[in-house]
């Protein structure tokens, strides 16, 4: 190598602030980095997360030979808002995106961009979701919207057409494809985000009669009443007995079938094929970790499988996310890493997709930007202890009025403790001691002899919000500005009329039942 070259690369390195390990024919040997993420795959639908419903081998795979995460969660359980978070490393509130209607500005600092100018060729291939053209990608080949299971059309570099096939199936092997025909004297770095299994639920032909006919055990909390909550758990719009639809369901329930059977019947229908597009998830993933092996890539490549949140399993009768409640606020986080990672090794400490950029970062051997929210947890798969790691985290959520009519909220959880505030048409505080009540069936805000831990959990609520830039007044501020569009003021309109007849109801059949036993 020439004096002017080993300058020019003493000048790169400097500007990317990289370390960068070279072999003797020039080839780049910092560690490639593959992000797999699916749409709304519940941690409790993973066999190495101790499911009761179906099997993953492949996922349980990375988990064998690399890192499982048993608290990972996320900062607002819905779509674009989690992949905004993800690419940032910043809550909502500063990356720009609260709710699934917002356009992410991609000229801000992410992953992808910082990756591309330190040398890494990037790429993103599948679900995108963040309304606004991918920027910091050599390559992008992505779904337009939420994107169609069968025959989906792609946005490959601007433009748009019609791809044969299923689209998991697609996403696996434009995956393979672009790493098989990457420059190999480069690190890569590509994000592969699979639509599967987000609703409505659409299986493959080989998976799709995998649990035809399949009854599955009922959550322990399939029958919820919500008698301690408050209403944001009686108003949502995601229930299993109400909210599923014949395109969900996609067939007609057996004749005659009421009640608590029909109930079950579409817990079934809902669960056979949720199941089935996961099966299709596990096959692509396990194609994937078969080309590593072969290609030689597997020791040198970090292998990255998560979801955008969680998802409700029938658990309180729901199904999608939203709520801050465990089923929905937990991701699955498995790492593979050969070269720092023990095999079968678990991280219980709590991690936050805020963290996921900064990691990212961090194993490139790229600075991270002091912008970023997030921490690397690359000490933490190392077995390293980490005194000062976090011990609360904090979650806010904002789309409503709006799908499924989950309620705005923020809160804070501790390894013991979670206290959620519902805010805009109604004032409503929830806590939860996790220990003795793991589903949240009971809020004991209201109980007198937990007002000192009230008030210790506000104050790490408060200092949370201070630390991450958020507040009960910006929050307002977002709510003002949502409340001009007309549309959401009518739909505000309605749910205070439906909850006013509601009540109204229930007085007068509280009273006439008081007439009739006087």
């Amino acid at each position: 190598m020439t004096i002017i070259m080993r300058f020019a690369l003493a000048a790169f390195v400097f500007t990317c602030c990289v370390s960068t390990v070279a072999r003797a024919d020039d080839t780049d040997t910092r560690p490639n980095i593959i992000y797999i993420m699916s749409d709304d795959h519940a941690s409790h639908a993973m066999s190495c997360y101790g499911s009761k419903v179906n099997e993953t081998p492949n996922l349980d795979r990375i988990a064998k030979e690399g890192v499982k995460f048993t608290n990972a969660f996320c900062t607002n359980s819905i779509c674009s808002p989690c992949r905004a978070v993800v690419f940032t490393g910043k809550y909502s509130h500063l990356n720009g995106v609260l709710d699934n209607r917002d356009v992410f500005d991609g000229s801000q600092p992410t992953v992808p961009s910082i990756l591309k100018a330190a040398g890494y060729q990037t790429a993103m291939i599948g679900k995108w979701h963040l309304h606004s053209d991918p920027i910091g990608f050599d390559y992008w080949k992505i779904l337009p919207g939420q994107g169609k299971y069968h025959d989906p059309d792609f946005i490959e570099m601007g433009k748009q057409s019609t791809v044969k096939g299923y689209a998991t199936d697609i996403i696996g092997d434009d995956t393979i494809n672009w790493i098989r025909n990457r420059d190999p004297k480069k690190p890569f770095c590509i994000f592969s985000h699979h639509k599967a299994p987000h609703r409505n639920w659409q299986p493959d032909e080989k998976h799709k009669k995998m649990f035809e006919g399949k009854e599955f055990p009922l959550p322990e909390t399939f029958d919820d009443d919500y008698k301690t909550r408050s209403l944001a758990a009686t108003e949502q719009e995601m229930s299993i007995e109400h909210d599923l639809t014949k395109t969900d369901l996609k067939e007609a329930p057996p004749e005659g079938l009421t009640g608590e059977a029909l109930k079950k019947w579409k817990y079934n229908r809902y669960m056979q094929d949720y199941l089935a597009c996961i099966a299709s998830v596990d096959d692509n993933v396990g194609k994937l970790l078969d080309f590593l092996d072969e290609s030689g890539l597997a020791d040198n490549t970090i292998v990255i499988y998560t979801s955008d949140q969680g998802f409700y399993l029938g658990d309180h009768g729901w199904f999608d996310k939203r709520f801050m409640y465990e089923e929905s606020y937990r991701m699955p986080l498995i790492v593979r890493y050969p070269k720092e990672i023990k095999p079968a090794s678990t991280v219980d400490d709590m991690v936050l997709n805020l963290d996921f950029a900064p990691t990212m970062l961090d194993f490139a051997g790229v600075k991270i930007p002091a912008e970023i929210q997030g921490r690397s947890f690359r000490p933490l798969v190392k077995g390293e202890a980490v005194g000062d790691w976090r011990k609360s985290t904090y979650y806010h959520y904002y789309e409503y009025p709006a799908w499924h009519m989950v309620k705005r909220h923020y809160g804070v959880r501790t390894d013991r403790y979670k206290l959620i505030h519902f805010y805009f048409d109604i004032d409503a505080w929830e806590l939860y001691d996790l220990k003795n009540d793991p589903h949240e069936l009971n809020n004991i805000y209201d109980d007198p002899a937990n007002a000192e831990l009230v008030k210790e959990l506000k104050a790490e609520l408060a200092r949370l919000q201070k630390q991450y830039g958020d507040s009960p007044e910006l929050a307002e501020k977002f709510l003002q500005e949502d409340l001009k569009d007309p549309k959401i003021r009518e739909r505000v309109r309605k749910k205070i009329e439906e909850r006013d007849e509601r009540e109204r109801k229930a007085a007068e059949a509280k009273e006439s039942k008081a007439n009739a036993n006087p």
